[in-house]
Parts: C-alpha cells; sequence; structure tokens
C-alpha cells in the first residue's frame, strides 16, 4: 500500500509538471487542464479509489496556500481596495448565502432553508488562481488582479462562517437565525484578526533575531498552523488568521527580513502553493465518478441537473448585480468627490505647513501628518491614474470562478444531513462550470474589453524615478560620501571619488557593480554601500507607506536593493 502511495504521489507530480508546461506554450489555464485530467486518471482500468478527507483540505492545505497568497499581496493592494474587496468578500458572499438558501428551498422543498444556505455559502467564495494565472497572461490590469486576490483571501472566511453556522441550524431544532449569525461573524472576523496579528509580529520578531535561513524556512511552514487552529480553537476563523499573519509578515518582512530570506522564503513558498494547487484541482477532477455514484441514490439525475444550473444562474446574476452597485457610485459623482477630497487635503498641507513645531514630539507627530495628506492625495492619483472602469468590472464579474474551497466545504456538511450528497455535487458541479465555462473564455472577454495598462515605457519610467527618489533620500540622510568616516576615521580621498563617481550612481541606477581588486579597499566599499543601502531601504519603506507608485514599482525597486544586498555579500 506505501508503495502504490509513493507511486500515485510521484504520477500526480508528473501530471502537474506536464500540464504546467503544457499550459505555457498552450495558454490553457493549468487548474483546466488538471481538472480535466484528473476526470480522465478516474477512468483509467485499476486505479484505486482515492477519498481525500474535507479536513484535510481545511485544515491542512487550505492554510499554507491562503498564507502563501497573503505573503505576496501588498499591503498597499487591500488598503486601496479595501471598500471594494469587503463588499465582495464579505457582504456579497452573506447575500449570495441567503438568496440561494431562500430560492433553492422554495424551489426544491425537500431541502430545508439552513441547508439551503450551507449550499449558498459554499458556492460564494471566489478562486482567483485560475482567474490570475490567465490575466497575467493576456494583461490583466494589476489593480483588477490585486482586487480578485484580495477577494479570494478574505471571502473564504465569510464563506466558512456562514456554513458553520447554517450548519448548526440545520443539526439543531432552532433553525436559521440571523442575529446569531452576525454575532459569529463578528466574533470570527475580530478573533482571526488579533489571533493573526499576533503570531505574525512574534514570528517575524523571532526570524528577525535568529536570521538563519534553514530555521527561518521551518518557522515560515509552521505559522499558517500556528494562527489556524488557536483560532478555530476559540471558534473564530482559522482562515481569516492565517490570511492576517499573512499580511503581516509580508509587510514587515520587507523591513526586518535580510534579502537571502526573503528570496528564500518567495522561491518556497511559490513551490508549496504549485504542488497544493496543482493536487487539489487534480483531486477534484478524480473524484468526480464517486460524487456522481453518491447522489444518484438520493436525488434523480434532472432534479440534480436542475439544482446546479438554478445555482450557477443566481450566482452569475448576483456576481453581475453587486459589481453592478460600486460601478454605479464610481460613474456618478465619484470626481466630485475626489475634488473634495483633494481640497480638504489642500487646505490641512497649508495648515501644516504655518505650523511651527517646539520639540521633537511634536515634529513627530507633524510628519506623520504630512505623510497622512501625501498618502491621501497619492490615493486619489491612483484612483485617477487606474480607475476601475465598468469594462474592469465586468471582467471582475467574468472572473468570479469557483474552486478549491467550495469542493472541500461541501463535504463537510454532516452525513447525517438529508440530501447531504446532492448538495454536495451540486457544489461540485457549480465549481466545474465556473471553473471550466468562464475560465475558457475569460481570455477573449478580456482581450474584448481592451483595458488599459500601464506601457513598458511607463512601467520603466515610474522604476527610475522611485529609484531615484529613495537614492536622493539616502544620500541626504546618510550625507555626502567625502564626509563618511569607517571607525571614527575619515575614508581615503581615492576610495570617496570612486565612491561618488562611479559606486553610488550604479547602486542609484542599478548597475552591477565591478569588484575591487584591493582587499582593504574592497571592504571599506562594501561597508559604505551597506550604509547608502539601508539608507535606501528605509527610504522605499517610507515611501511604500505613502503609495505615490504601483505595488509592482515597489517591488521591483525592492528587488534590486535585495539583488545588490546579495552581491555584497549580505
Amino acid at each position: 500500500m506505501d508503495h502504490q502511495f509513493l507511486l500515485i504521489a510521484l504520477a500526480a507530480l508528473a501530471i502537474m509538471i506536464a500540464a504546467s508546461v503544457f499550459s505555457r506554450r498552450t495558454g490553457v489555464a493549468a487548474p483546466l487542464l488538471l481538472v480535466g485530467l484528473g476526470i480522465l486518471a478516474s477512468y483509467l482500468p485499476s486505479t484505486p479509489e482515492i477519498h481525500v478527507e474535507p479536513e484535510l483540505i481545511l485544515a491542512g492545505v487550505l492554510p499554507p496556500l491562503l498564507y502563501s497568497s497573503a505573503i505576496n499581496l501588498p499591503v498597499i493592494d487591500i488598503r486601496r481596495n479595501l471598500s471594494l474587496i469587503a463588499w465582495l468578500s464579505v457582504v456579497m458572499v452573506i447575500v449570495s448565502s441567503l438568496v440561494i438558501g431562500v430560492v433553492v428551498h422554495l424551489v426544491f422543498p425537500g431541502i430545508s432553508f439552513g441547508l439551503g444556505v450551507a449550499l449558498g455559502a459554499v458556492v460564494s467564495p471566489t478562486d482567483a488562481v485560475a482567474a490570475t494565472a490567465i490575466g497575467h497572461r493576456v494583461g490583466l490590469p494589476p489593480r483588477l488582479s490585486a482586487v480578485l486576490e484580495g477577494e479570494s483571501l478574505v471571502n473564504d472566511a465569510s464563506a466558512l462562517v456562514m456554513l458553520r453556522t447554517a450548519i448548526t441550524a440545520v443539526s439543531a431544532t432552532g433553525g436559521f437565525s440571523l442575529g446569531h449569525t452576525i454575532l459569529d461573524f463578528a466574533w470570527a472576523v475580530a478573533g482571526a484578526v488579533i489571533i493573526g496579528l499576533v503570531v505574525g509580529v512574534f514570528t517575524v520578531r523571532l526570524r528577525q533575531r535568529l536570521d538563519d535561513p534553514v530555521l527561518n524556512t521551518t518557522i515560515s511552514f509552521a505559522v499558517p498552523f500556528l494562527a489556524y487552529f488557536p483560532a478555530e480553537q476559540v471558534e473564530a476563523s482559522g482562515v481569516l488568521a492565517v490570511v492576517v499573519a499573512g499580511l503581516a509578515t509580508g509587510s514587515m518582512g520587507s523591513r526586518r527580513f535580510s534579502a537571502r530570506d526573503r528570496q528564500t522564503q518567495a522561491t518556497t513558498w511559490t513551490t508549496v502553493s504549485f504542488i497544493l494547487e496543482s493536487g487539489v484541482f487534480l483531486a477534484m477532477g478524480y473524484e468526480l465518478p464517486e460524487l456522481l455514484r453518491d447522489s444518484s441514490s438520493e436525488t434523480s439525475t434532472g432534479q440534480t441537473i436542475g439544482l446546479v444550473l438554478l445555482v450557477t444562474a443566481l450566482l452569475v446574476v448576483l456576481r453581475f448585480l453587486g459589481l453592478a452597485w460600486p460601478a454605479l457610485g464610481r460613474r456618478y459623482g465619484h470626481e466630485a468627490r475626489s475634488d473634495q477630497q483633494r481640497a480638504r487635503l489642500d487646505q490641512f498641507e497649508e495648515q501644516l505647513a504655518a505650523v511651527t513645531p517646539e520639540g521633537d514630539r511634536e515634529e513627530t507627530r507633524l510628519e506623520w501628518a504630512r505623510r497622512r495628506v501625501a498618502r491621501g492625495k497619492a490615493d486619489i492619483e491612483f484612483e485617477a491614474r487606474e480607475p476601475i472602469t465598468a469594462r474592469g468590472s465586468f471582467v471582475l464579474a467574468w472572473a468570479g470562478m469557483r474552486g478549491v474551497v467550495t469542493v472541500a466545504a461541501a463535504q463537510t456538511i454532516p452525513t447525517g444531513v438529508a440530501h447531504r450528497a446532492t448538495v454536495v455535487i451540486a457544489a461540485f458541479f457549480v465549481a466545474i462550470i465556473t471553473l471550466v465555462g468562464f475560465g475558457l473564455t475569460l481570455p477573449s472577454v478580456i482581450a474584448r474589453m481592451r483595458l488599459r495598462s500601464a506601457s513598458d515605457k511607463e512601467r520603466r519610467d515610474a522604476f527610475h524615478s522611485l529609484l531615484q527618489e529613495v537614492g536622493e533620500e539616502a544620500v541626504e540622510v546618510v550625507g555626502p560620501v567625502d564626509e563618511q568616516t569607517i571607525d571614527g576615521e575619515p575614508i581615503p580621498p581615492q576610495l570617496a571619488a570612486r565612491m561618488k563617481e562611479q559606486i553610488l550612481p550604479r547602486i542609484l541606477t542599478g548597475v552591477r557593480e565591478r569588484r575591487e581588486t584591493r582587499p582593504d579597499a574592497l571592504e571599506r566599499s562594501r561597508i559604505l554601500q551597506r550604509r547608502y543601502l539601508d539608507a535606501m531601504r528605509d527610504a522605499l519603506a517610507a515611501e511604500r507607506s505613502i503609495g505615490a507608485y504601483s505595488s509592482e514599482t515597489y517591488r521591483k525597486v525592492e528587488s534590486l536593493l535585495d539583488d545588490y544586498e546579495q552581491r555584497l555579500g549580505g
């Protein structure tokens, strides 16, 4: 049996790699290929019956998947799109669950309202894996990708809280309580945020002290589970706690981790994410025949098809309506509101300019206020530069595919509940239909919408502009090169001239440095370069807190500084 398991695992890895390579060459999203290959594999002769426990997916696979996405999602993208992400991932999940519960119960009276809400909850969360994979290939604007990724991270928590409440109502005699659901949801969010922040901050500081890539990688493997299980024990949202811990790690890690640790973390978690995502989509296809057999004895084929089509239609309609509402709000009155906000910020900036600080504490508060004003203006400029248009909203609506969480969550419905198998198979087919139907057509939809994205020249100009800004700030903070000292002694004039004319300009423009030949000059040069690199990192963190550039630009500049630090032996 052990040998058979190893062979199956190796075969699954081979299929994942082949699907990924085929996807890159043909343009077909890898998740779609994996589902299809899983279905084909399930019908091969002598293949064993494999049943993946849903709790294994929810507690063993989902936390590291969400953590991997969260550490790579810039907090600035969450902040800029917070209102839309909250609307889609919280409000629309609750609305969709309740609407589907009502309609399914009315059309299929045998399915209770509570079980209908449970079905609505499991099919509500979107899966951004396929959508963002397609979007990156065909030129989906970064802001739309950020919304999809942020929505996918948070709506899992909303859906699982709704599911837990609905299951409780189905299993008990008291029925479904909206008030109880609201209280449960409030605690699930508050408890998850607290636990996620504590775990994220503690592990980041621990890893900063260790500064060992092997130990830090080992700790990072434990972080999602350290956040998930304690949150679940206190009946908070484990998945939301994982997301918060991941966001905290990603945000703090840019300042507290070395370049080596950041690059190790990125490579490690990209690999983990690839294996887990691919494995779940492959398992989705492989389990299809077994799910069909389970449901055939409970409900007729016609009723099952009708339920699947009804739920899919409701999801599509609710998705488009949910995105139409904020789109209308942006279209009517948005420009006037932006002008009002800009005028208030200008007025506040003038008031700050007239203030004369009388001490260090007041100077700190004044600097904080100036940064808040600068951030407010940057947000207004960002909204004008990268607006979510009606066409963008249409693409977001079309990208509402379901996947991993829908299939896993549906199977957590207790086995003794009437019509459970019907609900599980309906959720599975809703995921398959949206994944295949919308996934195959999404590239053409994006192409037809002709969404504007930044040109290569605009990206290069933004990169060099930000690099120049942080470089100038670093020189201003550290001081001129010829005034620097090492161990209290001034640096030699020849080294100062070389730093000023050759090495420092290379750091500021991202050009690879030629190695010094003399060991003593090389060590002094490294000390000075590290001094300016540290100042540039501080300046980059300050600029990132304002947000005048895109997250992609900040990531590229940080990557350049990381590469330079690695070449210096960091």
